[in-house]
């Protein structure tokens, strides 16, 4: 298993965000060490000149990316040292040889060398330093965390700190608490790893300014960019540039730069991060400094298709490319370079003949790696010249070089590579139309990534191995080559089980952390009288998988490209403004109508199935199904609907009637820059009146009031009434208090807590006032995300905000069914019918937008 460290020296081709040497804090072993204070710890007294030479050349070989090299000059040392019994220096050389071992994926050699160190410097009392105890550590801690080892890591950082703090090495008490908080996030532990980031923070403010402090600021910054605290990871990183600017220092001033491009370019405003970029390569005092900023400045045009101004970068990373030596860094380098080409070429921005010219840089990067004897450099290289020769139609060669690049990755466990070789060969095998093999690359590939799943969410930084771009499209093709291969129920189901995971994974990536724990459930046992329906966007179709009560799994296809269903997603979405003509609302909704439902509309029985359930995709996520129409009715005036993110999320209970006491609190007047929301009085004293209920209103809503009352009192419903918006980012989704907003990762904190204790946890979260964010297709993940982030079993909840005299009504009508004790769904469609029935508000504009989000009962 392939993790990253802050002590790594190891950068992803597809871009320099996270920890490369140049940028790091935490290079290797070398931590709290210079050149001097390692002779002077050590001592010469009873060592060769020549030995020590040796010493300093393996390190100088390691920090350039040469780890072969650098791998032989220190086999070489330690026998010299074994030789002449020079113990303190041994152990330190063991130590680095462990490093090196580790870079080039030699898991055995690595171990055996840490443990010999190790073994040195605890067997008796030689006096040795602590620093290279610290340092021996830290070593054996990496390569715990790279073989999957996490438990054993955090308790080995540790010891490490405790070994640095008798040292008095200030960089290496850091780094250990950084790698600490990466280990517990792996671990699933985000609370204890952000009060560890945060005791890192408070300390390096309360120190007086120094490099020391920029470059500790600056590893904080791309730690907590790493786990998508963008917002302070920001703050942070300007913090540590203003530090290094004010002392002079161009190499700091270029590391920060290049810091908040990697936070910008991620950001809900990437663009901002080209500027960024251009700033840490006029400011970087090294060559692959310079690079590696103008290779991201590159890769990011790309993306964002300023074609022209990429195209203007060329000429000068090609000068750059041309006067590096041989390294892993170069090597990466000319991927990288290669990987912006070969999009470039995608889009017709270059000339046709460029291909051969993209080939001759990776076959350099193949070559360059074997020579270093780097299979990590090596098989990136390779994977990516067999895409290139998959693009130009030649399979044979693809399929090879992929193959390669295959079996060295599993060679050095680097599972992060065989999982994009995996889907790779997928790819190869779909287009050449041999779709057996390319379903059981694929289904690897899976495998693999699911594998490493805390990995992908916690620790993984690379902007061009993104869930967007590198994971989710394997379970889509999957997914769909499942579907039109061999349609029967054993692949329908393997289908149905692809998208209850590509859902958990897309909340994972939402929220950076591997903090949900799926409950495989079968519906029938979940409510005998509810369908389920699972649409799917794949580039040439949609497809839809339905479960019926008591019946096989139920497959159909609409012969559709990706384009043209988002288009009338859009249109749709546009035409439930009350100023649309209702005529173009009403063709493009049964139009949707006829590709979700209409195939199975025959067999949805009212008798038999009272409940509708959708676990939606993609932008359909944005809809809302209650107002599908096909023709003569309403969808909801026949179904109570409900969404969820997946079954396997679901807890399954009915709302227990005698429990229902309801914590109320709303805004009325204008907050933040958001409008006043007078109808809130109304609609919570309405509630106040059909249920038992606690109330607090604008000054009083505040975070800390609204915890307090959570903790005091055990309320199974709790009603904000306030301003929100929910956003495929997480930042950008959060409520609106009096005085603050809290964002969706706080929610768990807000109102978890219950479960933490004796009490109940919350049975229904209700928000009525909130929107989906304007232009973003997958806002309503941020929904998704809430509802599961709160810890409440049921989310109701609006995708765009509503007049709010209607929606007080609404509310009314709904808590009125609730004290009957009428099933949530059952609940909200009664509420939605009564509101239809009226003239000024039948439109779906008013009540369309509630949606049920998890539990239906």
């Amino acid at each position: 298993m392939t993790t990253h460290s802050f002590n790594s020296k190891s950068t992803f081709p597809g871009s320099y965000l996270g920890t490369s040497k140049t940028k790091s804090t935490f290079p290797g072993s070398y931590l709290g060490t210079s050149k001097t204070s390692k002779k002077s710890n050590l001592g010469t007294s009873k060592i060769e000149n020549d030995v020590l030479t040796a010493l300093e050349q393996g390190r100088t070989l390691y920090e350039a990316g040469r780890f072969s090299e650098a791998a032989a000059v220190w086999q070489q040392a330690v026998k010299e040292l074994a030789a002449q019994g020079e113990v303190f220096h041994l152990a330190a050389t063991l130590t680095y040889l462990s490093n090196v071992y580790q870079e080039l994926g030699q898991w055995e050699q690595a171990s055996e060398t840490i443990n010999k160190s190790l073994n040195l410097i605890q067997s008796g009392d030689r006096g040795f330093p602590t620093l290279i105890l610290a340092q021996a550590l830290n070593t054996q801690a990496s390569l715990q965390l790279a073989l999957g080892q996490t438990e054993a890591a955090l308790n080995t950082w540790q010891l490490a700190e405790k070994a640095y703090t008798q040292a008095k090495d200030e960089i290496g008490i850091l780094g250990s608490q950084i790698n600490q908080a990466q280990a517990l996030q792996i671990l699933g532990l985000y609370r204890r790893a952000q009060a560890i980031l945060e005791q890192v923070n408070q300390k390096l403010l309360a120190s007086p300014d120094s490099l020391l402090k920029a470059t500790g600021l600056r590893s904080l910054g791309i730690a907590l960019q790493v786990t998508g605290d963008l917002e302070r990871s920001q703050k942070i990183l300007q913090q540590s540039l203003a530090i290094a600017s004010s002392l002079n220092s161009p190499a700091d001033i270029s590391a920060a730069y290049f810091a908040l491009g990697n936070t910008a370019r991620i950001s809900p405003e990437p663009k901002l991060a080209v500027e960024l970029y251009q700033k840490a390569a006029e400011n970087a005092t090294n060559a692959i400094a310079k690079l590696e900023a103008l290779l991201n400045q590159l890769s990011l045009l790309v993306q964002t298709k300023q074609q022209a101004t990429a195209r203007a970068l060329l000429p000068n990373i090609q000068a750059q490319l041309a006067n590096l030596s041989p390294s892993r860094d170069a090597v990466f380098a000319q991927v990288n370079y290669a990987q912006s080409l070969i999009e470039l070429e995608k889009d017709n921005q270059l000339p046709t003949a460029n291909s051969q010219e993209i080939a001759k840089i990776l076959a350099v990067a193949v070559q360059q790696a074997r020579t270093l004897n780097d299979p990590k450099a090596e098989s990136y290289a390779l994977i990516e010249l067999g895409k290139l020769y998959e693009l130009s139609q030649q399979s044979n060669e693809a399929e090879n070089l992929t193959q390669q690049a295959l079996l060295i990755a599993q060679k050095i466990r680097a599972d992060d590579i065989v999982a994009r070789t995996q889907a790779q060969l997928g790819e190869i095998f779909k287009q050449r139309g041999d779709l057996q093999r390319a379903i059981a690359s694929y289904t690897e590939a899976v495998k693999t990534f699911q594998s490493l799943r805390s990995d992908l969410v916690a620790v993984n930084s690379d902007v061009q191995f993104s869930f967007r771009d590198s994971v989710e499209p394997v379970y889509r093709e999957l997914v769909g080559l499942l579907l039109q291969f061999n349609p029967s129920q054993e692949n329908i189901q393997q289908a149905r089980q692809l998208l209850e995971a590509l859902q958990l994974a897309e909340l994972e990536n939402f929220f950076r952390e591997a903090c949900l724990r799926a409950k495989p459930q079968q519906i029938d046992q979940i409510d005998p009288t509810a369908a389920v329906l699972y649409p799917i966007i794949l580039k040439d179709r949609l497809e839809v998988i339905v479960s019926l009560p008591g019946q096989p799994l139920r497959r159909y296809t609409s012969e559709l490209p990706q384009s043209e269903v988002e288009k009338a997603i859009d249109q749709w979405l546009e035409s439930l403004n009350p100023f649309f003509s209702s005529r173009d609302r009403l063709r493009v909704s049964q139009k949707i109508y006829d590709w979700l439902i209409r195939p199975i509309e025959a067999e949805l029985n009212p008798s038999t199935v009272k409940t509708l359930v959708f676990i939606l995709d993609g932008a359909l996520r944005n809809l809302p199904m209650a107002a599908l129409h096909n023709g003569q009715y309403y969808l909801v005036e026949k179904y109570n609907i409900a969404v969820t993110p997946g079954l396997q999320l679901l807890e399954a209970r009915s709302l227990a009637q005698a429990q229902l006491k309801v914590l109320t609190a709303g805004l009325t007047e204008a907050r933040q820059g958001f409008a006043a929301l007078p109808g809130v009085k109304l609609e919570v004293e309405q509630i106040a009146s059909e249920l038992p209920a606690r109330t607090f209103l604008d000054r009083e809503f505040t975070e800390k009031n609204l915890q307090k009352q959570i903790q005091a009192t055990s309320f199974p419903i709790i009603h904000l009434a306030t301003h929100g918006q929910f956003s495929s980012n997480p930042e950008q989704t959060f409520i609106l208090t009096w005085d603050e907003k809290i964002k969706v990762k706080e929610f768990e904190d807000l109102l978890r807590f219950r479960e933490q204790g004796s009490a109940n946890p919350i049975e229904l979260l209700v928000l009525s006032a909130c929107q989906t964010a304007a232009g973003d297709k997958r806002a309503a993940l941020g929904l998704a995300g809430v509802a599961v982030r709160s810890g409440a079993r049921s989310t109701l909840a609006t995708l765009w905000s509503v007049k709010d005299q209607s929606t007080a009504q609404l509310m009314s009508e709904f808590y009125q069914e609730l004290s009957k004790g009428v099933r949530k769904a059952e609940a909200l469609r009664t509420a939605q019918l009564n509101l239809l029935k009226q003239p000024k508000y039948e439109h779906p504009f008013y009540w369309a937008p509630f949606v049920l989000v998890g539990n239906w009962l």
